[in-house]
């Protein structure tokens, strides 16, 4: 089977042999809906892959971004509003925990500022691992849900 692509619409033409008016197949890939349901599924892989969500705690989301910088910093959302918790470590353990608003984005509230801090505070280890296994080592990282209040 020999395949030619032209812009959106690919032609698939059967093998030699058959020269039948039927051995030209066009399709649109747009309405393809195998086609259609690899591409969704790629699309959501991408979009995962750019937001890998580390936590779920109680409605609160902990997530990493895909192109993120130094120093470790975790993105926290908590319904509508989100905020960043900075991760500053000094000789393997967390020194200082920096909280900083997202552009964009209402903070998040003193109350769930202080439980996502404490939550970090908790969890900062696991949080580091999945940052090194995330951004050094290239890996996935699945999502925890912790059902258990602090």
């Amino acid at each position: 089977m020999i395949t030619e692509s032209l812009g959106h619409a690919t032609i698939v033409k059967k093998p030699v042999f058959d020269l039948s008016p039927s051995s030209f197949r066009i399709f649109n890939a747009r309405n393809d809906t195998r086609l259609r349901k690899k591409m969704y599924l790629c699309r959501r892989k991408q979009k995962r892959n750019n937001m890998p969500k580390i936590f779920e705690y109680f409605g609160f989301i902990f997530y990493f971004y895909s192109n993120e910088h130094e120093p470790i910093h975790v993105h926290v959302m908590h319904g509508a509003r989100e905020s960043i918790f900075d991760l500053i470590m000094m000789a393997g353990e967390l020194a200082e925990l920096h909280v900083r608003e997202k552009k964009g984005a209402e903070p998040l509230t003193e109350k769930d500022k202080r439980t996502a801090e404490e939550f970090i505070r908790k969890y900062h280890k696991n949080i580091i691992d999945k940052w090194v296994k995330f951004f050094v080592m290239k890996q996935s990282v699945r999502s925890t849900n912790i059902k258990k209040k602090l």
